[in-house]
């Protein structure tokens, strides 16, 4: 397979461009709670800029929830801070977005100037960037961090290329899902200059005891009607595991559209995973969620939320009300 290269006046220049002007204090920032996608593209760019000569942090609101996304950044070295480790950031320093958008519900809007977003997500908020590279049509963020190091001819380094395809392969679903012609390029490059010893070893342990209740309140609660399995799985679920429970809902012979959802202090959130050609996960949720909270994604994977207020105003009958949404929306389709 050849990878065509292009001249360094591709989308990485342009920003570099637009920074190395500035003088300003640069930050790179993920979505809340972050996962391995959000990371490794931090990480890639982080690296990229440095190349450029470049300082940049990586910072983030949140808890990193998974322990095997702990553990990727354990055994990569990636150096990460959370947003109470960084008290003097000022309305001057320079955002960059990454796997993320601004005004988005998954990202705290912090006190600097968000000047870039790099992401793969639907745009649901226009904000006028200096600079943005968004492709909804792409699986995974880090494919386009990949590519850039392609169009630069930047030599990648191992740690680099293995936090990459984790990041590609988590969401992506190994391959499966939302995947483009670029994430299937990228992973085949990136397979070629990663540590797989490594890899695997970071993908050994996906669970920790704590998340089988997670688990065994999807088993209990789980309602199918017309391929659609719809369930709650209690209090307080962790965002990154309420999409891992939707996966698994979605391997049962039964459904080709799941919807989970959790309740936490502020609100529900939910996760919507779908698998046939006539549905829209994204869609879907944004009519399920419209008038009570919001919604949308991408057509294979999608999530919604619901404040605290509005969940508390339909009451006892707020499943139900879910429930007869849901099935009304795929009455539409």
């Amino acid at each position: 397979m050849d990878i065509i290269k292009k001249e360094k006046t591709g989308n990485l220049q342009k920003l570099i461009d637009i920074i190395s002007q500035s003088g300003q204090r640069i930050l790179i920032q993920m979505h809340n709670s972050p996962d391995p996608d959000s990371i490794a593209s931090a990480y890639g760019l982080q690296y990229l800029l440095q190349n450029a000569g470049i300082q940049a942090d990586i910072c983030y609101r949140g808890e990193i929830e998974k322990y095997s996304t702990s553990r990727m950044v354990e055994l990569l070295g990636i150096k990460l801070k959370n947003i109470t480790e960084i008290p003097d950031m000022t309305e001057n320093d320079y955002i960059i977005l990454v796997d993320s958008q601004k005004g988005n519900a998954n990202i705290t809007d912090f006190i600097g100037n968000e000047i870039a977003s790099i992401d793969h997500h639907p745009t649901f908020h226009k904000i006028d960037y200096l600079f943005q590279d968004i492709r909804p049509d792409v699986g995974a963020c880090s494919s386009i961090i990949a590519e850039y190091f392609v169009e630069n001819d930047v030599e990648m380094p191992r740690d680099v290329a293995t936090a990459l395809i984790y990041g590609l392969k988590t969401d992506t679903l190994d391959l499966s899902r939302g995947v483009s012609k670029l994430d299937i390029d990228m992973f085949y490059m990136l397979y070629r200059s990663a540590d797989i010893e490594l890899l695997n070893l970071i993908q050994l342990n996906q669970l920790q005891f704590c998340d089988l209740m997670a688990y065994s309140n999807a088993i209990k609660n789980i309602r199918i009607f017309n391929n659609m399995g719809i369930a709650d799985i209690g209090a307080d679920c962790p965002d990154s595991l309420l999409g891992t429970v939707s996966d698994f809902v979605m391997s049962l012979k039964e459904v080709e559209l799941s919807v989970v959802y959790s309740s936490r202090k502020g609100g529900v959130k939910f996760s919507v995973r779908n698998e046939t050609s006539h549905l829209d996960a994204g869609k879907i949720i944004m009519t399920v969620l419209d008038g009570i909270g919001s919604g949308g994604g991408h057509k294979s994977m999608a999530g919604g939320f619901v404040p605290q207020a509005a969940a508390e105003a339909l009451g006892t009958s707020f499943h139900s009300f879910i429930e007869n949404r849901i099935i009304d929306a795929l009455r539409e389709y």
